[in-house]
């Protein structure tokens, strides 16, 4: 069992910039794959960016090309998700998930944090 802790959320404006932290215990996280995954109000959960878990690749979904970075602590079994240049569509439930695939598909993530949430105001 991994157990996924996610912090670093909070309300911020247009243009800031945040650092969201998931924190892991009960298993390395050096043998998963790792994802970070929102989910606004109303919609359905959506692909952020992805990890493999050496680091050397990562992913991303479009809009947030550019302005997010995911890296990982290994040593640490710390991921972390640098957000910049934020905008008002980027408030949702963050949530980072841990699975056996490099992939975008939430349903292929086996473990996933409590969430955190963000607020971007215009």
């Amino acid at each position: 069992q991994v157990q996924l802790v996610e912090s670093g959320g909070g309300l911020v404006q247009a243009g800031g910039s945040l650092r969201l932290s998931c924190a892991a215990s009960g298993r390395t996280l050096s043998a998963y794959h790792m994802g970070w995954f929102r989910q606004a109000p109303g919609k359905g959960r959506e692909f952020v960016a992805a990890i493999r878990p050496n680091g050397a690749t990562t992913g991303y979904t479009d809009s947030v090309k550019g302005r997010f970075t995911i890296s990982r602590d290994n040593a640490n079994n710390v991921v972390v998700l640098q957000m910049n240049n934020l905008k008002p569509e980027d408030t949702a439930i963050y949530f980072c998930a841990a699975g056996f695939y490099y992939t975008t598909e939430p349903t292929d993530y086996i473990y996933w944090g409590q969430g955190t949430q963000v607020t971007v105001s215009a």
